[in-house]
């Protein structure tokens, strides 16, 4: 798959996880393209999750306002904090 310079969407990470998952079920693949794989499906994962947790953000604050839709931007540190929490897990 072709990568753009522009951080991939939603979809985009999520077809491209689903195709290293697809690769890494073929149990043809040797020992370190098997590691790298998995370790391209982590960090595909990580973006995903990102991004759900992110529309999830802000399906709340618009249904929080009381019926009106009005959109907040929530601070970029928030996503950074959630990513993080991860790494200290081992």
């Amino acid at each position: 798959m072709a990568r753009t310079p522009n951080k991939p969407n939603f979809e985009q990470s999520l077809a491209e996880l689903e195709a290293l998952v697809a690769r890494m079920e073929s149990g043809e693949l040797p020992l370190d393209q098997a590691l790298a794989t998995f370790e391209q499906g982590v960090k595909l994962t990580r973006a995903c999750q990102a991004a759900l947790q992110a529309a999830q953000q802000k399906v709340q604050i618009l249904t929080q306002q009381g019926g009106e839709a009005r959109l907040e931007d929530f601070k970029a540190g928030d996503e950074a904090a959630a990513d993080g929490d991860d790494d200290d897990a081992g």
